[in-house]
C-alpha cells in the first residue's frame, strides 16, 4: 500500500550528480513537505570530482551524501560472472550500464535501511530501462520501501525543461547545456552515449563524442599483441603478469582504446518495447569477450558449450532487464561455474585498427589433440567412419525409404524400395 506524502519523512535518492538527480532533490522536498533527502552515489569507475559532488548535493538541498567505492565488488561479483557467461544483448551490447544498476540499487537499499528511510527514489525516465533495473532490485531486497520515480509523475518532459528547472532553482549543473546534451553513463566496463544527433538513426556519431577510444583510422599502424590468461573462465593476467581486476580493466581500456577497439553503434530494443539508439565504447570488454570465447572452443565439449551458448542469451536478457537478484540468474551462474571449470589457459590476440584477432590459444585442458586432428599419420582408423556414418544416418535413411513410397515406382526409387523390402501388393 502506498504511503501518503505526509508519512514519508526520509528519502534515500540514487544520486549521480547529473542533471536529473540534481533537480529531483528540491522537487522531492516540495512534494513531500520538506522531507529529508539523503543521496547515495556509487563509484563504479566514472571519472568524477567526488568532493565537488558532495558539495553539489548539499547545495541542491540534500542533508548528506554517501559516496561508496564499489569498483572491486563490481568487477569481481558482477562483471566477471557476466563475462564468463558470454552475455551479449541482441548480439552487440556488452551490457555495461545494465550490469551496474543492480549493484548501485543494492547499495542504495543498504543505506536506506541503515538510515531508517521511508522511501527510495531514482532519476530514471519512464521511457528507459534503468527504472526497471532499479525498482526490481528494490523489490527483491526491500519490498516494504516506498518507490518514488519523479520522471513518471512530474510535468518535466524533456532535458531542456529539466535545465530550465535547475536554473530557476539555482541548482548547479556543471557544463550541461542545451547545446551539450549527450546523456552519458561511464564505469570501469564501458561508456555509453545517447541523445543529440544520435536520435536520428541515419546520422553518423561525431568524432568529438568519443572519449575512451580513438577512431580506428587514427589508431597506430602497427599491431599490438597481447596474451590474456584465464582461470575457470575468469581473467587473471596479461602477458604472464598476474593482475587484479581493476588494474586489468584499466590497462585493457587504455590500450584497447588507443587501437580503436570496442566501439558499437546499436539500435536496441528497450524493455518498454520501443527502439533506442546508443553508441557504446567497451575496449576492455570487447577484448576479453573475444579471447574467452576462443578459450571455450578448445576446452568445452559440444553439448556443454552448446547449452552454455543458449543460456548466454537468457543471461543477457536477465541482465538487461535488471533481474540480477533472481533465482533464475543464480541458477544459470551455477551452470556457468560448472561448465567453465576447465576454461583455464591463455589466448594470444592482436589489436589493429579497431579489430581483435585471435592468433593463438592453449590450455592444459585442451580437447584439441594435435596427433588425432592431424592429416598425417595418427592412431585414428579412417575405416571406423563407415560404421559410424551408417548408424548416425540410420534415421535419415529410414525416413527417406518410407517417404519414397509416395513417389513414382520407377528408377532409383524402385531399386531402393526393393532393397528395403517394400513390395507392391
Amino acid at each position: 500500500m502506498s504511503q501518503s506524502t505526509r508519512e514519508i519523512k526520509k528519502i534515500v535518492l540514487a544520486y549521480s550528480g547529473g542533471l536529473d538527480t540534481s533537480i529531483i532533490i528540491p522537487w522531492l522536498q516540495e512534494r513531500y513537505n520538506g522531507a529529508e533527502i539523503i543521496g547515495v552515489c556509487t563509484n563504479v569507475g566514472q571519472d568524477e570530482d567526488w568532493d565537488a559532488m558532495e558539495q553539489k548535493a548539499l547545495a541542491s538541498g540534500a542533508s548528506k551524501l554517501h559516496v561508496l567505492d564499489v569498483r572491486q565488488e563490481f568487477a569481481e561479483d558482477f562483471l566477471w560472472p557476466m563475462l564468463r557467461a558470454g552475455a551479449i544483448y541482441e548480439g552487440k551490447y556488452l551490457l555495461g550500464t545494465s550490469i551496474a544498476r543492480p549493484l548501485q540499487a543494492a547499495k542504495q537499499v543498504e543505506i536506506a535501511l541503515e538510515e531508517g528511510a521511508d522511501a527510495v527514489a531514482h532519476g530514471c525516465t519512464g521511457k528507459g530501462n534503468d527504472q526497471v533495473r532499479f525498482e526490481l532490485t528494490y523489490k527483491a531486497l526491500a519490498p516494504h520501501l516506498e518507490i518514488i520515480a519523479p520522471w513518471r509523475t512530474w510535468n518535466i518532459t524533456s532535458r531542456e525543461q529539466a535545465i530550465e528547472y535547475a536554473q530557476q532553482h539555482n541548482i548547479p549543473i556543471g557544463n550541461i547545456s542545451k547545446k551539450n546534451i549527450y546523456s552519458r553513463d561511464w564505469n570501469i566496463w564501458h561508456m555509453s552515449h545517447e541523445g543529440g544527433e544520435l536520435e536520428n538513426t541515419w546520422e553518423s556519431p561525431r568524432d568529438e563524442m568519443f572519449i575512451l577510444s580513438k577512431s580506428p583510422k587514427e589508431a597506430p599502424d602497427q599491431e599490438t599483441e597481447l596474451v590474456l590468461d584465464f582461470e575457470k573462465g575468469f581473467p587473471t593476467g596479461i602477458n604472464g603478469e598476474k593482475m587484479e581486476p581493476l588494474k586489468m580493466l584499466d590497462y585493457l581500456n587504455r590500450i584497447g582504446g588507443e587501437n580503436g577497439i570496442g566501439r558499437a553503434d546499436i539500435v536496441e530494443t528497450r524493455l518498454v518495447g520501443m527502439k533506442s539508439r546508443g553508441v557504446y565504447e567497451t575496449p576492455a570488454g570487447t577484448i576479453l569477450h573475444k579471447a574467452l570465447r576462443e578459450l571455450e572452443m578448445i576446452t568445452m565439449d559440444f553439448e556443454t558449450l552448446g547449452m552454455k551458448n543458449q543460456l548466454a542469451l537468457k543471461y543477457a536478457e536477465q541482465v538487461y532487464a535488471g533481474k540480477w537478484f533472481t533465482h533464475f540468474r543464480e541458477s544459470m551462474d551455477a551452470y556457468m561455474e560448472t561448465s567453465m571449470q576447465y576454461a583455464t589457459g591463455s589466448v594470444r590476440v592482436v589489436l589493429y585498427k579497431g579489430s581483435v584477432t585471435v592468433v593463438g590459444r592453449k590450455s592444459p585442458y585442451s580437447l584439441y589433440l594435435e596427433d588425432l586432428a592431424s592429416f598425417g599419420e595418427s592412431a585414428y582408423d579412417h575405416s571406423d567412419a563407415t560404421g559410424f556414418i551408417n548408424l548416425y544416418g540410420l534415421a535419415t535413411g529410414v525416413q527417406a525409404m518410407v517417404h519414397e513410397r509416395k513417389l513414382p515406382n520407377k528408377g532409383p526409387a524402385r531399386e531402393m524400395r526393393a532393397m528395403a523390402g517394400f513390395h507392391e501388393k
